[in-house]
């Protein structure tokens, strides 16, 4: 397969995503400013979610520009990740309709370290397939923000029990880590 359909279509479905996300903030009841207050945690579990599809969407056009070849094995790994983060809209909406209740939140960050887990074996199979000399491989190095990211999720998770805040905070921190934009394979292809 061409790398460019399977980029395509992965970008058909963060687009879709996002969409579903979107639909779900409801028009509220009324016409006084004060009838937008219940959407407020929707509209934030929104933002949050829609920076951290924006992240994968990024991260993902990043990566594709070294790969060279499709493999099952890559296009298995690539609909591994989007079946995780087509679970988004659910958990978010969920988070923003509970206000951020435990059970939601820890539920939000069991996606969100599972779809970091999917991204991991992507790159995982992208470098198998393609060699730890390649572009991916250089580029990617000891992978501390990959490293730190699930660790970051699994005490944000366990938090989700006693302190959403906490659980929260560790969820945006993440995003914050990642919203730095990642110049490691631009360098790497500008030296090729």
């Amino acid at each position: 397969m061409n790398k460019n359909r399977m980029e395509a279509f992965s970008d058909g479905v963060l687009a879709i995503i996002i969409t579903i996300m979107v639909l779900e903030i409801k028009v509220p009841h009324g016409e006084d400013i004060h009838d937008l207050a219940p959407l407020i945690p929707v509209f934030l579990s929104y933002v949050l979610s829609f920076i951290y599809l924006g992240i994968y969407w990024n991260n993902h056009h990043h990566m594709m520009h070294t790969v060279k070849h499709v493999t099952g094995g890559i296009l298995w790994a690539n609909l591994h990740l989007l079946f995780w983060l087509s679970l988004v809209p659910v958990v978010t909406g969920w988070i923003g309709e509970s206000n951020f209740a435990r059970q939601p939140m820890a539920l939000y960050g069991l996606i969100l370290l599972m779809a970091a887990m999917a991204y991991f074996i992507l790159q995982r199979q992208i470098i198998q397939s393609h060699g730890e000399h390649s572009i991916l491989a250089k580029a990617v190095g000891n992978d501390t923000k990959g490293k730190i990211s699930p660790i970051l999720y699994v005490i944000g998770i366990v938090f989700a029990w006693t302190n959403t805040w906490i659980a929260g905070a560790l969820y945006i921190l993440v995003a914050l880590i990642w919203l730095i934009p990642d110049k490691r394979i631009e360098r790497i292809l500008a030296a090729e």
